[in-house]
């Protein structure tokens, strides 16, 4: 029993299968009709390559920020009505659309206009994007690295065997001979430029030993100089991690990755200069300093031999034992002064003493008693008192009466009258002295 083989299934209307394909004139048609319906377009780009075969050209125009390109083709006259005779590396705008060519299967941007992009329109683009990248702060200042002072190897981004090469290196080693460079040739110009010169800038970048780059370039046209404003260039300049130094063009050129440089110089001249220190200058600075130290060492020196000379020289430093004789001498002669004044002081203290003495014995009561005087007390019970008075010693009063070697007691009598005979000790009072003498002082 054998078993039907199943037919091909239905399909819808423009599907194909393995067993309903689409011949190539199909699929050709199809495209053609397709890629009709695309409006036609206005670019941009850069003429990389160009070439004429008969009345057609084809050219390929590339983008200057990145590694990307597009075939297009035109009629030639097309392109001779382009002002100035298009080159390569001019910057075009184009109108056209896409046409597939069902004959070989290729598809191809067809060009009806050619236009040059205008200085006008690229310097007014050129400032837009200056200031793009200064509201990013990609030109602040605080972003900008400083230089090494002498750096161990320098790297140099410029065209091959170039007179910015030239410049550079002879304006360096000028200054500096031992300086050491990595240079790294790229097209400075066209549409290689951009992408050759990031690539040498990431390889320096990446080289521990490079310490500083120079991108360089010589004078040119703005269109000349258009790489090194470009973007893509810009902000890979940013990001470097080492120093970068922008020489680019002469003194009025001013692309903007020298906004964006960490330093500008105006030509790559003045690069060599400022990338390292010119050796006959620090030498001379060397000597200077030297000069300057050696001068104000041998100052010191002198104005100290000089303050020691006048130390040294000084009497007290010359006789050191003299100053302290000088004083011995000082205090013996004041020691003697002063136990002559002493002496004299108590000399004069002992006269006045005794004639002190002398003055109270010969005006004392002793001296007055030995001279035949004598002191009279009336006795009582409540004690003596000296008599001043007759009537302080009437009749009978005891009476003690003072002498010069002793006394006596008598007894009072009562006043003496006048005429009366007196009696005992003559003292004016009628006075016994029978009692007998009183020894007590």
């Amino acid at each position: 029993m054998t078993t039907a083989r199943p037919g091909p299934m239905p399909t819808k209307a423009g599907e194909t299968t393995r067993e309903n394909p689409w011949p190539v004139r199909a699929l050709a048609q199809r495209m053609t009709e397709y890629i009709a319906k695309a409006p036609p377009a206005w670019i941009e780009g850069q003429i990389a390559q160009v070439s004429v075969r008969g009345n057609q050209a084809y050219l390929t125009l590339r983008d200057p920020s990145v590694d990307m390109s597009i075939s297009v083709n035109c009629h030639r006259a097309v392109l001779e009505d382009l002002p100035g005779r298009s080159a390569e590396g001019a910057r075009v705008v184009v109108r056209g659309r896409f046409g597939y060519w069902a004959k070989r299967g290729s598809l191809a941007f067809q060009v009806d206009e050619m236009h040059p992009l205008g200085l006008g329109e690229l310097l007014v683009r050129l400032e837009r994007l200056r200031k793009l990248l200064a509201a990013e702060g990609l030109t602040s200042p605080a972003l900008k690295k400083a230089l090494p002072f002498l750096p161990k190897v320098v790297g140099l981004v410029t065209g091959r065997a170039s007179a910015a090469e030239s410049d550079v290196l002879a304006n360096a080693r000028a200054r500096w001979p031992a300086v050491r460079f990595r240079i790294e040739n790229a097209a400075v110009q066209g549409s290689l430029a951009v992408t050759q010169v990031i690539e040498a800038l990431q390889r320096l970048d990446a080289d521990p030993e490079v310490e500083v780059i120079v991108l360089a370039r010589g004078g040119g046209s703005t269109e000349d100089l258009l790489p090194f404003s470009d973007e893509t260039l810009c902000r890979a300049v940013v990001h470097c991690r080492t120093p970068v130094v922008s020489a680019i063009g002469h003194e009025p050129d001013h692309p903007i990755v020298d906004d964006v440089a960490d330093v500008r110089c105006s030509t790559p001249t003045d690069a060599g200069k400022r990338v390292v220190p010119d050796a006959d200058a620090e030498r001379r600075s060397v000597e200077m300093w030297r000069g300057r130290g050696r001068r104000a060492l041998v100052g010191w020196v002198s104005t100290e031999t000089a303050r020691l000379s006048r130390l040294t020289s000084a009497a007290v430093l010359a006789d050191p034992f003299g100053p302290l004789q000088a004083r011995s001498n000082d205090v013996g002669r004041l020691l003697d002064r002063s136990r002559r004044v002493v002496t004299a002081v108590l000399d004069r203290g002992e006269r006045d003493l005794a004639h002190r003495r002398a003055q109270l014995a010969a005006l004392g009561p002793a001296a007055t008693l030995a001279r035949g005087y004598a002191v009279v007390q009336a006795v009582g019970p409540d004690g003596g008192h000296v008599l001043r008075e007759t009537a302080d010693a009437p009749a009978g009063t005891d009476l003690r009466i003072r002498v010069a070697d002793g006394a006596v007691l008598a007894t009072s009598r009562g006043r003496e009258t006048d005429g009366a005979t007196t009696n005992g000790t003559g003292t004016g009072l009628g006075a016994d002295s029978s009692h007998g003498k009183d020894t007590a002082r």
